[in-house]
């Protein structure tokens, strides 16, 4: 069973039937007990990072999370979800994050559109991890104006390009992250999804 963190603030029902489609059980909850006995666990998010920290916070959620990711269960983080798991952010002030990765959330500067939004090719910086396994680079769907920026670099799986390399997809041992909307990504996003997903059982 998959758990699909529920704090208020998801896309959650796209995330859901997107697990549903790859064929394993999928269940939205915020009850912790459910979520640290899931085989995987999936953190999405849609909305501002402080307001989401609020959120898991007022709710205990952020001390399951990282219970969930102590437990070296496979978890990953989606849109915001991921830049959750960075230390801090810098949207609409100074914002402590989960702290499962190194690192800081920063808003999109130059003279260009923001926020990037719509089709980007991935490159992959690890190719031999398992979230790749069978996938070639390829395009994937993002909307976002702020991005993360990882301490280490051991924690960068693939980078975009939006005028500058931009961090796509992180991951240190059992914790991953996915800065674009796997579910909305075409065969390439349901792959890498479903990479993920075979690491949970």
């Amino acid at each position: 069973m998959i758990a699909i963190i529920d704090y208020g603030m998801g896309n959650l029902h796209s995330v859901s039937k997107a697990v549903e489609r790859l064929g394993y059980e999928a269940v939205v909850t915020g009850d912790p007990e459910q979520i640290l006995a899931a085989e995987g666990a999936i953190l999405p998010g849609v909305g501002a990072f402080g307001d989401a920290m609020e959120h898991l916070r007022e709710t205990g959620l952020d001390e399951v999370v990282k219970q969930y990711a102590a437990s070296g269960k496979p978890m990953i983080g989606i849109c915001l979800g991921m830049q959750l798991l960075f230390s801090s952010s810098e949207e609409h002030g100074q914002h402590e994050g989960l702290g499962l990765l190194p690192g800081t959330v920063v808003r999109f500067r130059g003279d260009y559109k923001v926020p990037h939004m719509g089709w980007n090719r991935l490159s992959y910086k690890q190719s031999e991890s398992p979230i790749f396994k069978g996938i070639e680079e390829g395009h994937v769907y993002f909307v976002h104006s702020y991005h993360a920026k990882p301490e280490r670099e051991s924690d960068l799986l693939a980078v975009t390009d939006y005028y500058q390399p931009v961090t796509a997809i992180v991951g240190r041992d059992n914790v991953y992250g996915m800065q674009f909307h796997p579910e909305k990504s075409g065969d390439i996003g349901m792959q890498l999804l479903g990479n993920f997903l075979t690491l949970c059982k």
